[in-house]
């Protein structure tokens, strides 16, 4: 259920007079809770009537091919998705819909600067499946292969989201974290075609939500293929290996701390660095502790 806001004023006969959201100038409050409003073709008051599920007796409707002329029918389809659920309703916001629009701009303009800076060449599948090789090729260099950890788990998680959990304001979510990475990623010897295996899996994950803009930047990362015609990507095993996990140190219940150990430590071990921890050593002062409770994959708890 699509809900937006409603306005009227009261007409002569009794009845509200309701006013479509587009013809209202609303005003704020330093929380940006509106406080007030008006008519725009007069600038006189309108009563703010709360959020309703559009429809056309409370005229809150919005018009799709104005959004279509201002942005696109792509931002239109990805604010939607990324708003809310499918099974929640979802509150319309003109500001979502811009910013829907501004990360459609940022992957367009990731594409173009990666291929003004020289497109890596066609190979006969696209890298996004290249699996041991390209693991490998980026072992000795962490904040790579860190970043390449993270595509495959996107790969995976976005594949899950569409295909069993049906949550697709999840997958997208998680494309933007990718993007969000790959703008952080350095200028290395291996970045040029990581980039090119993270831009090819991103435009496919996303096609089916925004296919007019993949269709195009699919062109400009692998000229003479069609995007339709490329299989679904697969997360690389070997990639989403870790050698090391980062545990949370609590004392007393109190985060104080982490620490970083090897992914297939044991208990013991994991006690052993969680007490030679600095913030351990700062709060034990030398004291044996009461308890030592370790959650698997997320934490230590020391009981002082």
């Amino acid at each position: 259920m699509v809900v937006a806001p409603t306005f009227y004023r009261d007409g002569a006969d009794g009845k509200k007079q309701w006013i479509n959201p587009a013809d209202v100038d609303v005003k704020t409050d330093e929380r940006g809770r509106p406080v007030g409003a008006t008519l725009k073709a007069d600038g006189q008051p309108v009563t703010i009537g709360g959020t309703e599920k559009m429809s056309k007796s409370k005229n809150n409707g919005v018009d799709p091919q104005s959004l279509i002329d201002a942005f696109g029918a792509d931002t239109a389809r990805l604010f939607m998705m990324f708003a809310a659920p499918p099974d929640q309703q979802l509150e319309w916001s003109d500001a979502g819909v811009e910013g829907a629009h501004r990360f459609l701009k940022r992957l367009w303009k990731a594409v173009f600067e990666h291929i003004e800076a020289g497109r890596i060449p066609p190979s006969p599948q696209p890298s996004s499946v290249k699996g041991e090789g390209a693991n490998a090729a980026l072992s000795a260099n962490k904040p790579l292969a860190d970043f390449r950890r993270q595509l495959h788990q996107t790969i995976a998680k976005v594949t899950d989201d569409y295909g069993r959990r049906k949550q697709f304001n999840t997958a997208v979510a998680a494309v933007m974290e990718l993007m969000n990475a790959l703008a952080k990623l350095p200028e290395e010897a291996g970045t040029p075609a990581l980039r090119q295996e993270a831009l090819e899996a991103v435009t496919i994950l996303l096609s089916p939500i925004v296919p007019h803009a993949c269709e195009a930047l699919w062109a400009e990362l692998r000229p003479g293929t069609k995007l339709l015609d490329q299989s679904w990507p697969k997360a690389d095993e070997s990639a989403l290996t870790v050698d090391e996990i980062e545990l949370v140190v609590q004392i007393n219940g109190k985060l104080r701390g982490s620490i970083r150990v090897p992914a297939g430590a044991d208990k013991a071990a994991i006690e052993a660095a969680a007490l030679a921890s600095d913030a351990a050593q700062k709060q034990l002062a030398g004291a044996a502790p009461k308890k030592i409770i370790v959650v698997p994959g997320r934490l230590v708890n020391i009981v002082a």
